[in-house]
Parts: structure tokens; C-alpha cells; sequence
């Protein structure tokens, strides 16, 4: 198929088949005066295209399911918001102002994401829309998958003249609770469509340390230095390169690793992550106000049916900004935990810049 005859994900093929409550998605879509466009829907707040122009032509560089069926069934969480706590939390349980909470396993012993109905199947409210941006909203109940609190959250996606794609994300909670709000997009920048892989991109990080990964790929709280090792992305560098070099990442195929984020990018606000296209015509930068990155290379997406084909591991790239994976448990990473005070106004913003 030549590249200008693409078809993208159309609003329908979401909306034909009713969402796991039984309703259709609700689907919105941003377009900015330079071509770009992107769309998303309530459920889960999610991501769904991200149509960018590219030498006169439109290329969808965001991976995703072709229709509500298929959703349902993906276990990626391609391009969802995910919650109340991104990323793993050991034992699925943790203590908090001196008590002990045991909240939904969903990895094994563990809680990924947030537990077994965490913010990525739920509904969202569309509270405010225009022609560039749209907030969707949520409560999550005290209890809600073990968290303490009722937590208020708000996502707002607003898509720019500058082609940026800017996640604004709020929230507030009665008690104190564990929050790590983040976006699970996995990018292709040679097209969602294409046989290219994440390995074939180019990738710089601003770290220089990442958080060593043991059972479970849990966090042993060591901080590592990428100094020598397959984790060093300080330079542009291809992502296969080092690909398979650590024994940490044999043991989750690929990468799937927080990076401690270099605190003058974002302090500077700027980028804390680079990815360039195979063929360099298309350049991606990550600015964000979180302290790490999760870089996953989709090591287990073989068999997922997407957008225009069945995906393989290694179909796409995430770039998930975060607290520390596992904080709640780890006391002494202090205002990296990810914890949350009780009555307390809280923001974080990611945006997703393309250059072409």
C-alpha cells in the first residue's frame, strides 16, 4: 500500500461496539492549523491516533487497537491513562502513615497499572472540549482497588500549532494515597503500519542512572549507572545497539526500566527524551515535569491485533513518565515516591513534541 492511500483508525470502528459497560465510546478528535490531528476516547482516556504529516504526507506514528473488540482484549494498555498508580507495586501492598494496605494483583503477586479495574477500563467524563483540547474526568473512590481516598483526577490533551501534544494532568484526594499518573502510548515513528520495529529508532534519555530491576521486574531500589552498559543513552543512540547486553534486560526481554531523570532538563524544560525515525525524516522530543521515564520496547505485544495489523514485540516504543515504580515502598525515595498528601492540589505535565 503506497503511503498516501494509508487509512487511518476511523471514530467508527470504536464506536460500532459497545465498551465493557455495555455503551458505545465516546471519541473526540483535535486538529491543529498544520495538519496534525489526533483522537482519543473516554475510555480509559486514551490515546488513540497520532496523526502527523510527514513530507506531504499523514503517517498515524501511535499504535492501537483496530475496534472496541479488540481493545477489550489487548493487554498493552495501548494509549491509555493508566492509575491510580503507574507501574509496579510489590506484593501488591503497602504502608502508609503506619498502616498496612492490600490493594488488587494483577501481575502475579503484584498490582501493575493500579489493580484488576484500574483508570485505563473505566469511563471518563468529557467535562470541557474545544477545538485543540479536551479534559476527561474521574473519581475514584475511597477503597477503590484497595487505595485509600477518594481521589478526583483530570486529563486534559491539548494539541498545538506547534505540533505538541501536551498531557496535563491533575488531581486531588480527602486522605492521603499513593498517585502516578502516566500515558501508555507506544510510538512508531516510521508508522503504526510499517514492519519497522523500536529497535530500528534512535533514542537519547537524559540519565544517568536507572532503577535496577529484580523478581517480577520490581525495583531492588539500587540506582544504577548506565555508564557501561547497554542503559546508556545520554548520546542519540540506536535502540537495538545494546539491545539484549544486561542481564537485567534478558530477564524482561527487552527494556522495560525507569530512568532517574537528569533534574536540570526538566527544571530547564527541556527535552528528557529524544527518538528519531529509521530513516531520521521524523524526530520526536519528551518534556515532562515527573522525575523518571519508563522506556519499554513492547517485549510482549506479539499476537496484539492493532490498527492495521497484527503487532509483533518490538512494534513500538513507550516513554511513560512517572514517579518511581514501587515508591510506596521505598520511604526513603521521599518526594520521588509518588505519594500524595491528603487535600493537596497536585499537577504534572508531559508533552510530546514531532518535527519533521
Amino acid at each position: 500500500m503506497a503511503t498516501n492511500e494509508l487509512r487511518f483508525l476511523e471514530p467508527e470502528q470504536m464506536t460500532a461496539q459497545p465498551a465493557s459497560d455495555g455503551k458505545p465510546a465516546q471519541i473526540v478528535v483535535l486538529k491543529n492549523r498544520f495538519g496534525m490531528s489526533i483522537s482519543l476516547m473516554d475510555i480509559g482516556a486514551t490515546w488513540l491516533t497520532c496523526i502527523v504529516p510527514v513530507n506531504g504526507y499523514r503517517r498515524d506514528v501511535l499504535l492501537g487497537s483496530a475496534d472496541m473488540n479488540a481493545h477489550k482484549q489487548q493487554t498493552a494498555y495501548l494509549g491509555a491513562t493508566v492509575g491510580r498508580f503507574a507501574n509496579r507495586i510489590a506484593g501488591a501492598k503497602f504502608v502508609l502513615e503506619g498502616q498496612e494496605y492490600k490493594i488488587s494483583a494483577n501481575e502475579g503477586k503484584n498490582t501493575l497499572h493500579g489493580g484488576k479495574q484500574n483508570f485505563s477500563h473505566l469511563r471518563w467524563g468529557i467535562t470541557a472540549q474545544s477545538s485543540q483540547s479536551v479534559t476527561f474526568s474521574l473519581i475514584s473512590n475511597d477503597g477503590d482497588q484497595g487505595f485509600p481516598g477518594t481521589v478526583k483526577v483530570s486529563v486534559t490533551y491539548t494539541l498545538t500549532d506547534n505540533n505538541e501534544v501536551c498531557i496535563d494532568y491533575r488531581a486531588m484526594s480527602d486522605k492521603t494515597t499513593p498517585l502516578s499518573l502516566t500515558n501508555h502510548a507506544y510510538f512508531n515513528l516510521a508508522g503504526e503500519h510499517t514492519a519497522r520495529t523500536a529497535l530500528e529508532h534512535d533514542l537519547k534519555i537524559c540519565a544517568t542512572h536507572y532503577l535496577k530491576n529484580g523478581k517480577g521486574n520490581i525495583p531492588t531500589g539500587e540506582f544504577a549507572s548506565v555508564i557501561g552498559t547497554g542503559f546508556d543513552f545520554r548520546k542519540l543512540k540506536r535502540v537495538g545497539l545494546d539491545f539484549m547486553a544486561d542481564e537485567c534486560q534478558k530477564a524482561a526481554n527487552g527494556y522495560d526500566h525507569a530512568f532517574i531523570l537528569d533534574k536540570k532538563a526538566i527544571d530547564d524544560k527541556t527535552p528528557i527524551a529524544t527518538v528519531i525515525a529509521p530513516e531520521g525524516e521524523l524526530k520526536m522530543d519528551v518534556f515532562t515535569t515527573m522525575p523518571s521515564v519508563q522506556f519499554y520496547t513492547g517485549n510482549f505485544l506479539v499476537g496484539t491485533r492493532g490498527k492495521s495489523r497484527h503487532y509483533g514485540n518490538y512494534s513500538g516504543l513507550a516513554l511513560e513518565t512517572q514517579y518511581f515504580p514501587d515508591g510506596p515502598n521505598h520511604p526513603e525515595w521521599h518526594e520521588n515516591q509518588g505519594i500524595l498528601p491528603a487535600n493537596t492540589a497536585w499537577n504534572s505535565q508531559t508533552i510530546y513534541k514531532f518535527y519533521s
